[in-house]
């Protein structure tokens, strides 16, 4: 496949969609339009970047051996892992990962600003898991990731559950955590609000719902005062704050 040649067909299919809408009747602005999109106003050229390579920084076991992560996180953070094989390989990390698990240990606020693909995920999810871990699973809600988009809280519910869930048989898995975005039914909701977990995946309207609105019971969500961590997702960038 070509793909320079695939974008071309692309971009030259994309042009006669657009101009078949566009019914200019001042003869100057029109001018003005058609000269625009001639010189590919709403499609750029190419972009060709390379992958770049990180450094490494080490493993999940190095950090458990050294201090810095509760011991469960070697059995935890593993990768393929599979009903046949529960125990998984070696998860390596790079080095800004590492950074990022250490300054949290020390109890620093950071910021992690690095490329798609580059695993900024971990270096928030590793911290709350290693903290709840340590403060012990069933207190309430202990940590709370703000995502700007479902997709993205979607997706990262299927990573913990790769990593929290798989290896542990009958769903004793030492961290609970939901995904709380308006996409739940209602009795799904009411579990929640009932026995929040330790981690919970939001958007900041589901957030202000979680937190403001009391229950029929009465009751607002329960053991908020546990609550020290809160991410703040971008699509970009990943962000921590301590309170």
């Amino acid at each position: 496949m070509d793909v320079f040649d695939l974008r071309n067909r692309l971009v030259e299919d994309y042009a006669r969609y657009t101009r078949s809408f566009i019914k200019i009747a001042d003869p100057r602005i029109d001018a003005k339009v058609t000269h625009a999109l001639e010189d590919g106003a709403l499609w750029p050229d190419p972009l060709l970047q390379l992958n770049p390579t990180f450094q490494p920084g080490g493993t999940i076991e190095d950090l458990v051996k050294d201090g810095t992560l509760h011991h469960e996180c070697e059995k935890i953070f593993r990768v393929e892992k599979t009903d046949a094989d529960l125990h998984g390989k070696q998860l390596l990390l790079h080095a800004h990962q590492a950074q990022a698990i250490r300054k949290s240990r020390e109890g620093k606020s950071y910021v992690l600003t690095s490329g798609t693909g580059s695993g900024k995920s971990l270096t928030y999810i590793v911290p709350i898991v290693d903290h709840v871990l340590r403060t012990g699973s069933g207190r309430g809600i202990q940590a709370i990731v703000v995502y700007p988009m479902n997709a993205l809280a979607n997706s990262q519910e299927e990573e913990l559950a790769k990593f929290i869930k798989k290896g542990y048989l009958g769903g004793q898995a030492p961290v609970a955590f939901e995904r709380y975005t308006g996409q739940e039914k209602g009795p799904d909701r009411e579990r929640i609000r009932q026995n929040p977990p330790d981690i919970i995946l939001t958007n900041y309207m589901m957030l202000e719902l979680l937190l403001t609105r009391l229950a029929r019971g009465g009751d607002a969500v329960r053991c908020q005062c546990q609550l020290s961590d809160v991410r703040l997702v971008r699509a970009s960038k990943s962000w921590r704050r301590e309170l």
